[in-house]
């Protein structure tokens, strides 16, 4: 008998953690609804030609392979597999893969239905992903997005209104964050005036890494990398730069350093004209390791914890022309679904409201009285009220014991003289106070 169990970095979800991650689903859903936003869903999985050279060398390593159908080992590639060679055996025994994030599917959905949108296309998807990720506190192998994206607009416009998307919803879930922005332009910039232009990839990998392993180690990938120390020296003292006008005159020299300045100056035009919750500040740290980003980059992290980040995104001119369709530029952000719960499981952020919708139970002392709770039960749901009956007769104390157990709200306790007078006894299970009511008044009560 094998021993139960699941696969690493994946998690069962009780009745009461699946109430939570609702919640916030929920809340998410709503502001994205209320900006205009689209649903649309993905295939769980992709072909792997859509999937790899998208997300780097190390998101590569990253995903998870589909074995081909049926005898996968017999049209694969002998001389790989002689020479146990795994990298160069997978084109041969797979042909799928597990989708690693929303956005490169979402490109490839534009493409084959361009014909059936309009752009502007704003769309949002709430769906699983999976990255073959070493597990740890935050991170996990399959585990949710929430994506908001529009395309086909090279508006900065929808820049400000994707971190007012950010402000909304850590405001409603109660999470007090700091909202980090940057411009891949910016970085580029930061690269050629350093004079390592051809090694703009190299840097950013590396500066992606700071929050793991510091300055020094960013230093020493960098140098190890074939990157002089008066260069790293240059870089390091750029990105502690904290205003666009020193940018300014740092990256003088950059034509492309100076657009992406410009950038970050017109997505103020418009975030600056409304108020906001959280912190927003631009990071020149923030590199943000995916290599399709071209233009401004956000990411999100909770003040009151530690965590690494809870959202993140940014703007993607070429992503669409990958699958053939050239000239339609993007632009994104991701809620990690995952580590919002961890946070507000940390910070005890979540009301009993968000953790049950179910408030009553009915209690029964007979059959007959069990009976007529079925059809207390029947009226009340039809009148949308979500309640529970306890399934058989037994003693009050068992089914008392049961319903404190599932921190039901209320007991609607039927016996004899309750059914003759066709009302319910309801019992507050936190007061202790009883009163005894007919239907209307318990749907009055219950719908509080």
């Amino acid at each position: 008998m094998s021993r139960a169990s699941i696969p690493k970095g994946t998690r069962d979800f009780l009745p009461e953690q699946v109430a939570k991650r609702k919640h916030i689903f929920n809340t998410i859903e709503s502001v994205f609804q209320n900006y205009g936003y689209l649903p649309i869903e993905t295939p769980v999985m992709e072909n792997l030609s859509t999937l790899t050279g998208k997300y780097g060398d190390e998101g590569d390593q990253l995903l998870f392979k589909v074995l081909n159908n049926g005898d996968f080992l017999k049209k694969a590639d002998q001389n790989s597999l002689d020479n146990k060679d795994s990298k160069a055996i997978i084109s041969s025994i797979s042909k799928r893969g597990l989708r690693y994030d929303l956005t490169v599917p979402f490109a490839r959905f534009v493409v084959m239905h361009q014909n059936d949108i309009s752009f502007p296309f704003k769309r949002y998807a709430i769906q699983p992903v999976w990255r073959a990720d070493r597990p740890q506190k935050g991170r996990y192998q399959e585990f949710y997005q929430c994506d908001v994206d529009v395309v086909g607009s090279d508006s900065l416009m929808y820049e400000a209104e994707l971190v007012k998307i950010y402000d909304d919803v850590f405001h409603q879930l109660g999470i007090d964050v700091t909202i980090k922005v940057n411009n891949r332009k910016v970085l580029e910039g930061i690269a050629e005036a350093a004079g390592i232009k051809d090694d703009f990839k190299t840097m950013t990998v590396a500066i992606d890494k700071l929050d793991k392993i510091g300055v020094e180690g960013v230093t020493n990938e960098l140098i190890n990398n074939g990157i002089t120390s008066d260069q790293v020296n240059h870089i390091m003292d750029s990105l502690l730069i904290t205003g666009l006008d020193e940018l300014s005159q740092r990256l003088s020299t950059s034509a492309v350093g100076l657009n992406g300045i410009e950038e970050l100056k017109q997505f103020h035009s418009y975030l600056d004209t409304t108020d906001h919750k959280n912190k927003i500040c631009l990071d020149l740290t923030l590199a943000r390791g995916l290599s399709y980003y071209t233009g401004c980059i956000f990411e999100v992290a909770a003040n009151n914890v530690v965590m690494g980040s809870i959202g993140g995104g940014g703007r993607y001119d070429d992503l669409t022309s990958q699958f053939g369709l050239k000239g339609v530029s993007g632009v994104g952000i991701s809620f990690g679904a995952e580590r919002i719960y961890d946070v507000m499981e940390e910070l005890d952020l979540f009301s009993t409201a968000d953790i049950s919708a179910v408030k009553a139970i009915f209690l029964s002392f007979d059959e007959a009285s069990h009976i007529y709770a079925f059809q207390c039960a029947a009226h009340l749901r039809a009148k949308n009220i979500s309640v529970d009956i306890y399934p058989e007769v037994s003693k009050m104390k068992k089914q008392m014991k049961y319903a404190n157990v599932r921190n039901f709200e209320y007991a609607l306790i039927i016996g004899e003289q309750e059914r003759e007078a066709q009302k319910v006894n309801v019992k507050n299970l936190q007061t202790g106070e009883q009163e005894l009511m007919d239907l209307n008044a318990i749907i009055e009560v219950l719908s509080k």
